[in-house]
Protein backbone atom coordinates (compact mmCIF):
# COMPACT_ATOMS: atom_id res chain seq x y z
CA UNK A 1 0.00 0.00 0.00
CA UNK A 2 1.26 3.36 -0.75
CA UNK A 3 0.56 6.80 0.46
CA UNK A 4 1.68 10.43 -0.57
CA UNK A 5 4.19 12.81 1.71
CA UNK A 6 3.11 16.95 0.75
CA UNK A 7 6.41 18.52 1.75
CA UNK A 8 6.33 22.17 1.37
CA UNK A 9 9.68 24.45 0.77
CA UNK A 10 10.23 28.14 1.50
CA UNK A 11 13.43 29.41 -0.37
CA UNK A 12 14.96 32.94 0.24
CA UNK A 13 17.27 34.21 -2.40
CA UNK A 14 19.51 37.14 -1.87
CA UNK A 15 16.75 39.02 -3.38
CA UNK A 16 14.99 38.84 -0.13
CA UNK A 17 12.09 37.17 -2.14
CA UNK A 18 10.87 33.87 -1.53
CA UNK A 19 9.96 31.13 -3.42
CA UNK A 20 7.31 28.46 -2.22
CA UNK A 21 7.66 24.90 -3.81
CA UNK A 22 5.55 21.70 -2.88
CA UNK A 23 6.99 18.28 -3.51
CA UNK A 24 4.70 15.26 -3.73
CA UNK A 25 6.38 12.67 -2.88
CA UNK A 26 5.05 8.64 -3.01
CA UNK A 27 6.15 6.39 -0.22
CA UNK A 28 4.78 3.08 1.56
CA UNK A 29 2.53 3.62 4.11
CA UNK A 30 0.69 0.52 5.87
CA UNK A 31 -1.34 3.65 7.95
CA UNK A 32 -3.41 5.12 5.11
CA UNK A 33 -6.54 2.71 5.55
CA UNK A 34 -7.47 0.94 8.53
CA UNK A 35 -8.48 -2.53 7.91
CA UNK A 36 -11.35 -3.41 10.05
CA UNK A 37 -12.03 -7.14 9.47
CA UNK A 38 -9.95 -10.12 8.38
CA UNK A 39 -13.31 -11.11 6.12
CA UNK A 40 -12.10 -14.62 6.97
CA UNK A 41 -14.85 -17.53 7.27
CA UNK A 42 -13.46 -19.24 10.52
CA UNK A 43 -14.57 -18.12 14.20
CA UNK A 44 -11.16 -17.21 15.50
CA UNK A 45 -10.85 -14.46 12.65
CA UNK A 46 -14.12 -13.47 13.32
CA UNK A 47 -13.61 -12.98 16.68
CA UNK A 48 -10.22 -11.22 16.55
CA UNK A 49 -12.36 -8.38 14.49
CA UNK A 50 -14.38 -7.88 17.44
CA UNK A 51 -11.28 -8.04 20.34
CA UNK A 52 -8.03 -8.57 18.00
CA UNK A 53 -7.37 -4.39 18.17
CA UNK A 54 -4.74 -3.41 20.83
CA UNK A 55 -6.11 -2.78 24.57
CA UNK A 56 -9.26 -4.19 23.61
CA UNK A 57 -9.03 -7.38 25.67
CA UNK A 58 -7.16 -5.29 28.55
CA UNK A 59 -10.28 -3.31 29.19
CA UNK A 60 -12.29 -6.14 29.14
CA UNK A 61 -9.56 -7.97 31.83
CA UNK A 62 -10.50 -4.08 33.28
CA UNK A 63 -14.20 -5.05 33.86
CA UNK A 64 -13.44 -8.79 34.59
CA UNK A 65 -11.27 -7.74 37.38
CA UNK A 66 -12.68 -4.92 38.86
CA UNK A 67 -16.58 -5.20 38.01
CA UNK A 68 -18.28 -1.99 36.87
CA UNK A 69 -15.80 0.78 35.97
CA UNK A 70 -15.81 4.63 35.59
CA UNK A 71 -13.65 5.86 33.40
CA UNK A 72 -11.19 7.57 35.36
CA UNK A 73 -10.78 4.13 37.08
CA UNK A 74 -10.71 2.03 33.80
CA UNK A 75 -8.16 4.66 32.75
CA UNK A 76 -5.70 4.34 35.61
CA UNK A 77 -6.08 0.57 35.02
CA UNK A 78 -4.79 1.03 31.50
CA UNK A 79 -1.13 2.38 31.96
CA UNK A 80 0.20 3.97 28.83
CA UNK A 81 -3.16 4.24 27.24
CA UNK A 82 -4.22 7.62 24.97
CA UNK A 83 -7.28 8.59 26.12
CA UNK A 84 -9.07 9.13 22.43
CA UNK A 85 -8.10 5.13 22.03
CA UNK A 86 -9.85 4.35 25.36
CA UNK A 87 -12.92 6.25 24.04
CA UNK A 88 -12.73 4.69 20.62
CA UNK A 89 -11.99 1.22 22.25
CA UNK A 90 -15.05 1.44 24.85
CA UNK A 91 -17.54 3.01 21.51
CA UNK A 92 -16.43 -0.11 19.72
CA UNK A 93 -17.03 -2.25 22.58
CA UNK A 94 -20.55 -0.87 22.87
CA UNK A 95 -21.46 -1.09 19.39
CA UNK A 96 -20.54 -4.62 19.32
CA UNK A 97 -22.28 -5.37 22.36
CA UNK A 98 -19.83 -6.46 24.98
CA UNK A 99 -20.26 -3.89 26.82
CA UNK A 100 -22.78 -1.31 28.28
CA UNK A 101 -22.65 1.91 29.79
CA UNK A 102 -24.92 3.01 32.96
CA UNK A 103 -25.53 6.30 34.70
CA UNK A 104 -25.54 5.57 38.45
CA UNK A 105 -27.19 7.14 40.45
CA UNK A 106 -25.59 9.48 43.86
CA UNK A 107 -23.20 9.32 45.82
CA UNK A 108 -21.38 8.14 42.68
CA UNK A 109 -23.30 10.07 39.86
CA UNK A 110 -21.01 8.83 37.51
CA UNK A 111 -21.38 7.19 34.42
CA UNK A 112 -19.98 2.92 35.30
CA UNK A 113 -19.71 0.41 31.99
CA UNK A 114 -20.35 -2.94 32.24
CA UNK A 115 -19.94 -6.24 30.52
CA UNK A 116 -22.73 -7.51 29.44
CA UNK A 117 -22.97 -11.57 29.15
CA UNK A 118 -21.46 -11.85 25.86
CA UNK A 119 -18.59 -9.81 26.99
CA UNK A 120 -18.18 -11.98 30.57
CA UNK A 121 -18.06 -14.71 28.56
CA UNK A 122 -14.65 -13.49 27.32
CA UNK A 123 -12.97 -14.41 30.52
CA UNK A 124 -12.32 -17.97 30.42
CA UNK A 125 -9.99 -16.74 27.02
CA UNK A 126 -8.27 -13.67 29.52
CA UNK A 127 -7.60 -16.89 31.99
CA UNK A 128 -6.14 -18.95 29.85
CA UNK A 129 -4.15 -15.93 28.34
CA UNK A 130 -3.14 -15.31 31.84
CA UNK A 131 -1.96 -18.80 32.60
CA UNK A 132 0.25 -19.34 29.54
CA UNK A 133 2.06 -16.24 30.02
CA UNK A 134 2.95 -16.73 33.99
CA UNK A 135 3.95 -20.59 32.70
CA UNK A 136 5.62 -19.71 29.84
CA UNK A 137 7.41 -15.70 29.47
CA UNK A 138 9.39 -14.61 31.51
CA UNK A 139 9.18 -12.27 34.49
CA UNK A 140 8.51 -8.21 33.64
CA UNK A 141 11.43 -5.64 33.23
CA UNK A 142 11.92 -3.86 36.83
CA UNK A 143 10.90 -0.51 35.41
CA UNK A 144 7.21 -2.37 33.56
CA UNK A 145 4.40 -0.49 35.37
CA UNK A 146 1.96 -2.97 37.68
CA UNK A 147 -1.46 -2.01 39.62
CA UNK A 148 -2.59 -4.11 42.28
CA UNK A 149 -5.41 -5.53 41.42
CA UNK A 150 -3.78 -7.60 39.13
CA UNK A 151 -1.64 -9.54 41.56
CA UNK A 152 -4.52 -11.50 42.93
CA UNK A 153 -6.31 -12.09 39.65
CA UNK A 154 -2.61 -13.32 38.46
CA UNK A 155 -2.89 -15.61 41.72
CA UNK A 156 -6.30 -16.94 41.30
CA UNK A 157 -5.57 -18.15 37.81
CA UNK A 158 -2.44 -19.91 39.32
CA UNK A 159 -4.62 -21.81 42.04
CA UNK A 160 -7.46 -22.94 39.73
CA UNK A 161 -7.27 -26.70 39.91
CA UNK A 162 -4.37 -26.53 42.77
CA UNK A 163 -6.37 -26.26 45.64
CA UNK A 164 -5.93 -29.83 48.24
CA UNK A 165 -8.82 -28.64 50.33
CA UNK A 166 -12.31 -29.11 49.59
CA UNK A 167 -13.77 -26.75 52.30
CA UNK A 168 -14.06 -22.98 51.35
CA UNK A 169 -10.29 -21.12 51.93
CA UNK A 170 -9.48 -17.17 52.22
CA UNK A 171 -5.95 -16.62 50.94
CA UNK A 172 -4.44 -13.01 52.16
CA UNK A 173 -1.76 -11.58 49.52
CA UNK A 174 -0.23 -8.86 51.32
CA UNK A 175 2.74 -6.44 49.38
CA UNK A 176 4.76 -3.01 49.82
CA UNK A 177 2.10 -1.59 47.26
CA UNK A 178 -1.06 -3.26 48.69
CA UNK A 179 -2.87 -6.27 49.55
CA UNK A 180 -5.26 -8.57 47.64
CA UNK A 181 -7.70 -11.66 48.79
CA UNK A 182 -8.28 -14.64 46.75
CA UNK A 183 -11.59 -16.33 47.92
CA UNK A 184 -11.83 -19.99 47.12
CA UNK A 185 -15.51 -21.98 47.28
CA UNK A 186 -17.00 -24.92 45.13
CA UNK A 187 -14.03 -25.64 42.94
CA UNK A 188 -13.51 -21.78 41.97
CA UNK A 189 -11.69 -18.73 42.95
CA UNK A 190 -12.26 -15.18 43.49
CA UNK A 191 -10.09 -12.41 43.73
CA UNK A 192 -10.40 -8.66 45.13
CA UNK A 193 -8.03 -6.08 46.58
CA UNK A 194 -8.51 -5.49 50.23
CA UNK A 195 -7.77 -7.84 53.40
CA UNK A 196 -9.53 -10.73 55.15
CA UNK A 197 -10.69 -10.67 58.51
CA UNK A 198 -9.50 -14.10 58.96
CA UNK A 199 -7.38 -15.94 56.06
CA UNK A 200 -6.39 -19.51 55.55
CA UNK A 201 -2.90 -18.76 54.38
CA UNK A 202 -1.56 -15.13 53.99
CA UNK A 203 1.94 -14.66 51.80
CA UNK A 204 3.95 -11.79 52.69
CA UNK A 205 6.47 -10.40 49.28
CA UNK A 206 7.20 -8.80 46.56
CA UNK A 207 4.13 -9.28 44.04
CA UNK A 208 7.07 -11.31 42.08
CA UNK A 209 8.56 -13.39 44.20
CA UNK A 210 4.40 -13.94 45.36
CA UNK A 211 3.67 -15.29 41.66
CA UNK A 212 7.09 -17.14 41.33
CA UNK A 213 6.08 -19.22 44.70
CA UNK A 214 2.91 -19.88 43.17
CA UNK A 215 3.39 -20.74 39.85
CA UNK A 216 5.86 -23.41 40.95
CA UNK A 217 8.61 -21.46 39.53
CA UNK A 218 10.53 -20.98 43.18
CA UNK A 219 10.24 -23.85 45.78
CA UNK A 220 8.65 -22.85 49.24
CA UNK A 221 12.41 -22.75 50.92
CA UNK A 222 14.38 -21.10 48.03
CA UNK A 223 11.00 -18.40 47.99
CA UNK A 224 11.17 -17.91 52.21
CA UNK A 225 14.87 -17.11 51.15
CA UNK A 226 14.20 -14.39 49.19
CA UNK A 227 11.74 -13.17 51.59
CA UNK A 228 8.75 -14.60 51.22
CA UNK A 229 7.09 -15.03 54.48
CA UNK A 230 4.03 -17.59 55.05
CA UNK A 231 1.42 -17.83 57.70
CA UNK A 232 -0.73 -20.25 57.85
CA UNK A 233 -1.26 -24.03 56.23
CA UNK A 234 0.41 -23.71 53.13
CA UNK A 235 -0.64 -27.32 52.67
CA UNK A 236 -3.84 -26.24 51.58
CA UNK A 237 -1.67 -25.41 48.18
CA UNK A 238 -0.78 -28.17 45.59
CA UNK A 239 2.15 -27.22 43.02
CA UNK A 240 3.84 -28.54 39.79
CA UNK A 241 7.21 -29.60 40.69
CA UNK A 242 9.85 -26.21 40.88
CA UNK A 243 11.90 -25.58 38.22
CA UNK A 244 14.53 -25.21 40.64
Amino acid sequence: MKGFVFITLILSTTTLKKQVITLEIEVPNIYTECVKSYQQSCPIAQSLDVVGDRWTLLIIRELVIQGPCRYTDMAHGLPGIATSVLSDRLRSLEESGLIYREVAPPPIASTLFHLTEQGRALEPILVALGRWGLENLDQPEPDSEGRIHWLPFAASILLRGRISSELPLVIQLVTPFGSGVIDVADGSTQSRVGTAVSPDLTLTGGPDLIVKFLSGKESLTAAKKQGLQVDGDVEILSFPSPSR
